[in-house]
Order: C-alpha cells, then structure tokens, then sequence
C-alpha cells in the first residue's frame, strides 16, 4: 500500500478497483459523444435548420459545458465525489435524448446547451477522480483514460452508423442508446472511490475565474486540442481539395487519425511513467511539428496522410496530461481541471472555424502553417506541465509533500 492509499482509508486493491470503474466512466461518457456525431445529419433534417444554422446551434454544447464545468466543484463538495459523478453521468447520457427531439432551431439550441452543460460537469467530475486514482496509485493512467474515451466514442459512432444505415429514427436510437449507456454508467459508478470533503471545510464557489496556473496548463491544452480539432474535421478536406484524392480514401484519413489517437492515448501512459510528463509532451511537440510540416511540405496524398499521423501521435497524450497537471496545481484540483477544460473546449470550439476562415482568405495549406506553428508551442510550453510530473518532483520535496497534503485533506472521505 502508498502512504496515500492507506491515510485516507481505500486499501490499494480498492484503488485497482476504482481504475477500472473510472475507465468504464470514461468509456461510457465517449459514447454518448460517438452516439449524438453520427446522427448530426438526421438531426439536421428533423430540425429543419440550414447549414450555417447547423452551425451556430453546434456552438451551443461549448456554450453549455464552458459555463457548467465550475460548477462540478461545487455539486462534488457536497452530495460527495462518488454521489455527483453518478447524478452527473446520469444527466449527460439522458441528455443524449433532447437534441434529436428539437423540431426548431430555437429548440436545438436550447437541447444542445443543456447537452453541453451535462457533458462538461461530469467530464469535470470524472477527471478530478481520475487524478485521483492516478496519485494514489503512484503511476500514470490518464492518458489510458482518455484513449478509452475514445474508444467509447468509436463504439458509440459504429452503433450510430448502423442505425444511420437501417434508416432509424433518431429519436428511437437515442433513447434507446441513453437508457443503455444510463444503466452502464451506474454501474461502473459504484467501483470508483466515494471522496468526500470534510465536514468544516470551505465548499468551493460555484462560479470563479480559474486559477492562473490552470490558464498556463491550459494554453498548453488550448494547442494540442487545436491541432486535433483542425485534423479531425479539416484532413478528409484537405486531402480532396489539395491532394486530389477520392471521396473514399479522404474519409479513411480522418477515421485513421482518430484511431491514431485512441491507440496513442492507450499506451501513452507506459511513455509517461518512463520519461515523464515534460519530456513525453515536448517528444509529442516535436512529432506533432514534423507531422505538420510534412502535411504542408507533403508531395502527394501518402505523405500527406503520414504527416496527420504524427500530428495525432503527437497531440494524443497532452490533454490527459493537462488535467493531471491540474489537479495537482493547487489545493482545489476540481476548480483548476474545470478551467482547463473551459480552455481545452473554446479550444475545439474555434479550431474548425478559425482553420475554415484562414484557407477561405489564403488556402487550406497556409491554416496547416498555422497547426504546425502551434504544435511547435507544445514542445517550448511542455515545462509548465511538472505539476503534473511525478518523476520532476522527488519524494523528499517538502512544499512537494504540502501540496499533496493539502490537495487529499480536500477529498479525503468523512470517518
């Protein structure tokens, strides 16, 4: 047993345990995502709304989640870690239902801002328990988290393109996938740990600006999910429009790409136990830079697809270790991982829009200058991530040793 397993009372084979339930959370949540991605269209058409409509009301689920996230702290302060995650989840996978029930742009909007709100407090919640687990375990296991993110969505948008493809209403699939992923996500909460505030302390406010260590882990954040966000919905563009190649093998890219990052974020955490989180970043910040090089540079579709490739290798594990970083910045690891995210959604909120506004007045070439240049702000920023580096800080560190401190009385749970 770790010293911090044992002084807040969870045996380690209950903090095993507790791994497996939050990446069942994980899983569940990506789900919901991949289920809502691929019905868009149906979506779209049941509304009745045209695409640049389409547009604004798919602004709406940041919107929701930017103004939500702070308020995870709070709702975790007081019905408890593992109470909040489950009312949360719950929330998030029954919002599933609202969008395609919209029969108006006004009404989508309103469904998609709740949709959003739900998905950014239980991302909050799910990874301040993630942190968590992580510290009490003495190794990383954020990056895994995310990759069974991602896994979640692509089961969610493979169940999504088969009912697409039955020509099912959405409204019935939705349902359907909501009561699923409800009864799924219920269970996998009972395994994580029931972390609990003491009864004297401080609840956390519901709304404050984020601290400004979390605005630097952040702007770290903020490049990576750009970069992600600019392959995922522009490289499938890209290839048609700059390479030439067929509808076919442009939509294999972007599917490739995101199976890229899935399979990054699954092993990453064996790269960041051996290397760190800083040296991780900045090797990432490098592969990411070359990826976008060779996506500029690149003669032909191969090259091309490589250079997104390693724009995806290079991105993969950031976020998840943004959050770590956060959670061990200070002594309300809850307030500071939901200002990250605050920063890492504006994040893909902007990107596809940005990239689309630059190659309209330049050219798609000239929007992957500016990724590249961004991704290369991963390799001068990746300092800023050692809070969230076990291997930076030695075991005798006292003000290392105060933190910790301080940041576990927060969630240690009532006697």
């Amino acid at each position: 047993m770790t010293a911090d397993s044992t002084d807040a009372g969870f045996g380690m084979a209950q903090v095993r345990r507790a791994r497996f339930a939050v990446a069942a959370v994980f899983t569940v949540h990506g789900a919901v995502t991949g289920s809502f991605a691929t019905r868009v269209p149906w979506i779209q058409d049941h509304a009745g709304v045209s695409a640049g409509q389409l547009g604004l009301a798919l602004a709406f689920p940041a919107i929701g989640a930017s103004l939500a996230m702070p308020l995870a702290g709070a709702i975790s302060h007081r019905f408890g870690a593992r109470t909040a995650l489950r009312g949360l989840l719950a929330l998030w996978t029954l919002a599933l239902i609202l969008p395609a029930l919209a029969p108006n742009l006004l009404t989508l909007c309103a469904a998609l801002f709740v949709y959003g709100a739900t998905a950014g407090m239980s991302d909050v919640a799910m990874n301040a328990l993630g942190v968590e687990v992580e510290n009490r375990l003495d190794k990383s296991i954020m990056s895994g988290l995310h990759g069974m993110w991602s896994v979640g969505a692509l089961i969610g948008s493979a169940a999504g393109t088969v009912a697409a493809h039955l020509g099912a209403d959405a409204r019935l699939h939705h349902t359907l996938a909501a009561l699923v992923l409800t009864v799924l996500g219920l269970i996998a909460c009972r395994g994580v740990l029931d972390l609990r505030s003491e009864p004297d302390e401080e609840p956390p406010p519901r709304f404050t600006l984020p601290p400004k260590s979390a605005l630097i882990i952040g702007a770290v954040g903020f490049c990576a999910v750009f970069a992600e966000g600019a392959s995922l919905d522009w490289s499938a563009v890209y290839l048609r429009d700059i390479m030439d190649t067929s509808a076919g093998l442009a939509a294999a890219s972007t599917t490739a790409f995101a199976l890229t990052m899935a399979v990054a974020r699954i092993a990453g955490d064996k790269v960041v136990d051996r290397f760190g989180a800083v040296r991780t970043v900045r090797f990432g910040g490098v592969l990411a830079t070359l990826g976008g090089l060779l996506v500029v540079a690149a003669p032909n579709a191969a090259l091309a697809m490589c250079g997104f490739g390693l724009l995806g290798l290079g991105v993969a594990v950031v976020v998840p270790l943004a959050f770590a970083a956060a959670g061990r910045s200070g002594p309300n690891p809850s307030q500071a991982i939901a200002g990250v995210a605050t920063i890492t959604y504006t994040s893909g909120l902007i990107a596809p829009s940005a990239i689309g506004s630059l190659a309209e007045a330049t050219s798609l070439v000239v929007s992957f200058g500016l990724v590249t240049v961004l991704a290369f702000g991963l390799v001068l920023g990746a300092g800023v991530l050692r809070a969230g580096d076990r291997r930076a800080v030695p075991a005798s560190d006292p003000g290392a040793a105060d933190a910790g401190a301080r940041s576990r009385a927060a969630t240690e749970p009532r006697p």
